[in-house]
């Protein structure tokens, strides 16, 4: 499975490699009031790949910051606890140390 992972890589890597190769001409990118940009096509399809995903990571932010503040902030809820510890067997080992700790996606 690990050989064939590392073909499959190979095989993705050799055709964007060929990509690149046969896509060397000049593209011209226009932009406002004459102005323009000149380079290689395959330079022109990375840059636009590039600022797809930073765009895309941008409008995710107010996501990623309203559920993380929402996870650190929220308490621990003293039901939730006393019925686990009601219903668990105490063990000479246990603590307050073993409460499950929050997670969020960051």
């Amino acid at each position: 499975m690990k050989y064939l992972l590392w073909l499959l890589k190979a095989a993705i890597f050799f055709t964007l490699f060929a990509f690149a190769l046969n896509n060397q001409h000049d593209a011209t990118v226009n932009f406002f009031f004459g102005t323009y940009w000149r380079a290689p096509l395959v330079l022109v399809v990375l840059v636009a790949f590039a600022g797809g995903m930073v765009v895309g990571a941008l409008g995710m932010l107010p996501g990623w910051w309203r559920h993380r503040q929402k996870v650190t902030l929220a308490p621990l809820q003293p039901t939730d606890a006393a019925t686990a510890s009601a219903t668990a067997p105490a063990s000479p080992t246990s603590n307050d140390n073993d409460l499950p700790i929050p997670r969020h996606g960051l």
